[in-house]
């Protein structure tokens, strides 16, 4: 498939795939404790195994045992079992058409964050990274998506996230707290624990 007719998903699982694949298994992650390999068995999981997803929805939540041990015992037996460009390949993939994660809408929805995430963990892990610059439509993609790492990022003080590439757009959760501005993918990494390199202004 031609990159031009791929969606931000497509492009952003691509282009982690490819990078996985160029750093080998013992590449270092911004995922405390995680190297590339530890990530690629983590995604083929989330991708097939669908009795994964309950873990990793109550992980999201704070929460953890036995579902989450569950999910991450699945991640260490493929990690552990199955070559380590395998596993890229199957990265590279995706799911099987027929599983939920395969299906455009469900993809959109749920992959835009993890793979957008994910890929800037292991660029900004590398030496001499710098801030990808997105076309308007993946920005806005990212924008999109947000929510759940934005409510929660707010908790009881509230939030402000405010576009600095579309001036204007921003989005309030609760009243009052902190106002942060950047563009969507900064403001997603920020909303998503990843302050030390979300090229963000907080105010």
């Amino acid at each position: 498939m031609a990159a031009s007719s791929r969606t931000f998903v497509e492009d952003e699982r691509a282009g982690l795939a490819d990078l996985l694949a160029e750093l080998g298994p013992d590449g270092p992650t911004r995922c405390a404790g995680w190297t590339t390999a530890h990530l690629a068995a983590h995604l083929v999981v989330r991708d097939s195994r669908a009795d994964a997803m309950p873990g990793y929805a109550l992980e999201q939540l704070g929460a953890a045992r036995p579902l989450t041990d569950w999910a991450h015992r699945l991640e260490d037996r493929l990690r552990t079992s199955t070559p380590y460009a395998a596993v890229v390949d199957r990265v590279r993939s995706g799911p099987a058409p027929w599983l939920p994660l395969a299906w455009p809408p469900v993809a959109r929805l749920v992959n835009t964050t993890e793979y957008a995430i994910h890929h800037e963990d292991v660029r900004r892990a590398q030496p001499g990274w710098e801030v990808r610059r997105l076309p308007r439509t993946a920005q806005d993609q990212v924008w999109s998506t947000l929510e759940l790492f934005a409510r929660r990022a707010a908790g009881r003080r509230g939030l402000v996230l405010r576009r600095s590439d579309a001036p204007g757009v921003e989005k309030r959760y609760g009243a009052g707290g902190r106002t942060v501005e950047g563009e969507p993918l900064e403001l997603l990494l920020w909303a998503a624990r990843r302050r030390d390199v979300a090229r963000v202004t907080v105010s």
